[in-house]
């Protein structure tokens, strides 16, 4: 078999893999989070029931009871959900090393921002995410009172890692470590808080002792600040189809305002007030205002550019190393997307998505790998401005 041929399968299922255990993880958190705020009072009160919830879904309809459990009370078989975090947790985790780190840092490093060697700018990005649940642990371990100082801490913390990564990697390298950082995060709460603390319940219950319940209150705030984060992530999981954030000057802005964003969206969704909702609207504002496009484009000159003259060695000298039936880049082996510019219907049919990547965004060539220069990009937004004429 082809080794490419394998290496494009290998990648499509890992990918999917992490979608649907995505899916799963963030699926369930959605649905407990919600089902924990909609308990009603038992209609009749009973030993051990806090709350009680009718629902209906496939025609069926269902009883649901929160409920305490007593010394020797506990059920024999309990439904856990663990396992969803974690395969979504190993498959990014797993995707993010072949993507990021066994690439010879296409997508990891612009020289632009730092010269870093790949070795180098992998072991920064497991660093910033090991550092950074160690620390967001260890301020939400202190026996202290968490107040809004606790909270503006670890949100100064976090701004502070944007701007370095931001600094440091590419936009897009940037990115997707707050993803994983947040990933590990939550996986780690999952598995070093949330379930040991239900396990010490059920094990007193089973023990014939009274269930420190506590620590199922502590476990429902590390299992919140997971439900806070799942927005934020599933941005920066799709990040890297829009350049207009990451390839931005102040990319390390439009990172904390997106994930300031997706938390107040998810506040809202959970507490169903209307300040958040006008905060994220605010905040969606803002960012949409900030990210406009900006003509930055030098005008060479107000001649009729000649595509055969100079547009198409611009093409042939930048951008067919990639984008062409036979890159001979060292990291493509086929052209991203299918995209052959080789051929010239094909580049005339994307000169709007051309101008956005090249002229406004300058995100393309990848990293600017072949040295496009400003002039260069002028001569093809000059040329895409009178009409993408090919002459003869």
């Amino acid at each position: 078999m082809n080794y490419h041929h394998f290496h494009e399968w290998a990648h499509l299922l890992l990918r999917l893999g992490h979608f649907l255990a995505g899916i799963m993880w963030i699926g369930t958190s959605f649905y407990f989070v919600w089902m924990d705020s909609s308990f009603d009072s038992p209609i009749n009160p009973r030993h051990g029931v806090d709350g009680e919830l009718w629902m209906v879904h496939g025609g069926n309809f269902y009883h649901v009871e929160k409920k305490r459990f007593g010394p020797g009370e506990m059920p024999a078989k309990i439904h856990w959900f663990k396992w969803e975090a974690t395969l979504t947790w190993i498959s990014g985790f797993i995707l993010l090393v072949w993507v990021y780190y066994l690439t010879n840092g296409a997508y990891l490093i612009d020289p632009r921002i730092k010269v870093i060697t790949p070795l180098n700018a992998s072991l920064i990005g497991l660093t910033v995410v090991t550092v950074s649940w160690f620390f967001y642990d260890f301020l939400f371990r202190l026996p202290i009172k968490i107040t809004a100082i606790t909270h503006f801490i670890i949100l100064l913390y976090f701004s502070a890692v944007v701007y370095f990564l931001t600094h440091t990697l590419s936009g897009r390298g940037a990115f997707i470590h707050l993803g994983a950082i947040f990933g590990t995060i939550m996986l780690f709460n999952v598995w070093r808080h949330i379930l040991p603390n239900q396990k010490y319940i059920i094990e007193a219950s089973n023990g014939g002792l009274e269930p420190n319940y506590d620590l199922g209150i502590k476990a429902k705030k590390r299992s919140m600040h997971n439900s806070y984060m799942t927005l934020p992530v599933l941005f920066i999981m799709i990040s890297n189809h829009f350049p207009m954030t990451y390839s931005h000057q102040y990319n390390w802005i439009i990172l904390i305002l997106i994930s300031a964003f997706g938390a107040f969206i998810r506040h809202f969704m959970i507490t169903l007030k209307k300040t958040p909702i006008i905060i994220a609207l605010g905040l969606l504002f803002i960012l949409i205002s900030f990210t406009a496009p900006k003509n930055n484009l030098v005008i060479a000159s107000d001649r009729k550019i000649s595509f055969q003259k100079e547009v198409k060695p611009i093409f042939e000298n930048r951008c067919i190393r990639c984008h062409s039936r036979h890159p001979s880049d060292d990291e493509f082996t086929e052209a991203p997307l299918g995209v052959n510019f080789e051929q010239v219907e094909i580049i005339q049919s994307l000169t709007h998505k051309i101008y956005n990547r090249v002229i406004v965004q300058k995100d393309m060539p990848l990293q600017n790998k072949t040295q496009i220069t400003d002039l260069e990009r002028s001569t093809i937004g000059q040329w895409i401005k009178q009409g993408a004429i090919v002459d003869e």
